[in-house]
């Protein structure tokens, strides 16, 4: 089944009536990309917090792990797998990995890394999600009603972040970062393909200069600026 009902509620979404003869369109989403230790994470779920008290509703959810996990019910695998696929910069080097599975398990780099654009885009169409990386910006960049958010900060910043939410001393933080952050653009890259495609972000902040409730504060802002939300009216709860 996969990913078969998102994608049956997202084509419910778009194409159904709904009483006051308006259709909705795909979304709306908030993807919020970030250099590794800007925490992300902590600040995604403040925001989606804000948002569901704003709208009296639980719907805003935060998408990160959710991505691999449902990704790797589509291709019935370990999600572990499609982890590593994504940090993968040896393509030869993982094929082989996998075809040491047996030939009931492989699934092409390829195939996976298609999967997991396709379930992120089928969340983004779904709306009310906050996608954390990913690729999200690029990813969901045909969609109208949504706000691209990109997190940025000092090196320092970023390695003392490290340092203590891994307890890593300095030397690693710092290597971990590199690491992280070059996965991460490998990604992007192959997402983004040969084309001219730009990262084009609606707002850039310094994690560094603003708390997490100012950062909060701004993008509640943007997103009215931007009416990513008009569109839409309560969100339909199917189960």
């Amino acid at each position: 089944m996969g990913n078969s009902l998102l994608i049956y509620l997202n084509k419910r979404l778009n194409k159904e009536t709904l009483s006051t003869g308006r259709l909705e369109p795909p979304g709306p989403v908030i993807t919020i990309s970030r250099e590794t230790g800007c925490a992300a994470l902590p600040l995604a779920h403040a925001l989606a917090h804000r948002l569901n008290q704003l709208n009296h509703s639980n719907h805003w959810r935060v998408l990160s792990k959710e991505i691999l996990r449902e990704s790797a019910r589509e291709l019935n695998l370990d999600p572990e797998r499609i982890s590593k696929t994504l940090k993968q910069s040896d393509r030869y080097t993982f094929e082989e990995i996998l075809k040491a599975f047996g030939d009931k398990e492989y699934k092409s780099e390829k195939k996976i890394k298609k999967t997991v654009v396709e379930v992120i885009h089928s969340f983004a169409a779904d709306g009310f999600c906050i996608i954390v990386g990913r690729a999200g910006n690029l990813i969901a960049s045909d969609i109208k009603n949504a706000l691209h958010v990109r997190l940025t900060a000092p090196l320092e910043y970023r390695v003392k972040t490290i340092m203590h939410n891994n307890n890593l001393p300095r030397e690693e933080a710092i290597r971990f970062i590199r690491r992280v952050d070059e996965e991460r653009m490998t990604f992007r890259k192959e997402v983004a393909g040969d084309s001219s495609k730009l990262e084009m972000f609606d707002i850039t902040i310094n994690r560094n200069e603003f708390t997490t409730e100012d950062i909060v504060d701004l993008i509640e802002l943007a997103v009215e600026r931007k009416k990513i939300l008009t569109d839409y009216r309560q969100k339909i709860n199917f189960f």
